[in-house]
């Protein structure tokens, strides 16, 4: 079985190109969320190897889904062009931290470091 990563973002085109980051790498999408109520589902129904995810989503910030996510041990990369740094590295201090825009090279060796592989 392929291993999954899950994509929380509400932008479509940011959507659309990590997917096919992900797919370069190997990985499938277990899904794309663009709610924090769409993730904890999403999250439920199937642990991801790794989540990239935007902070500031319709319904709110992604820090519940990001807890939990922390509980289920699933590395997380946040992107985002919202977020305070300090407080991420404070709260998430395994998480990366690819800050919008992000290069595909820097997201890709975020990714491949998430799940363990070399750069």
């Amino acid at each position: 079985m392929t291993d999954t990563v899950l994509i929380v973002e509400d932008e479509l085109f940011v959507v659309l190109d990590l997917e096919d980051l992900i797919a370069e790498e190997g990985f499938a999408v277990s899904a794309h969320c663009g709610t924090v109520a769409a993730t904890m589902q999403a999250i439920e129904r199937q642990r991801p190897v790794c989540a990239i995810l935007d902070v500031r989503l319709p319904d709110g910030e992604v820090f519940p889904a990001a807890d939990r996510m922390q509980e289920m041990k699933v590395p997380l990369i946040f992107h985002s062009g919202h977020a305070n740094e300090n407080a991420l590295r404070t709260r998430y201090p395994d998480a990366q931290i690819c800050p919008k825009p992000s290069s595909p090279s820097h997201l890709r060796e975020a990714l491949k470091k998430a799940v363990g592989r070399t750069a």
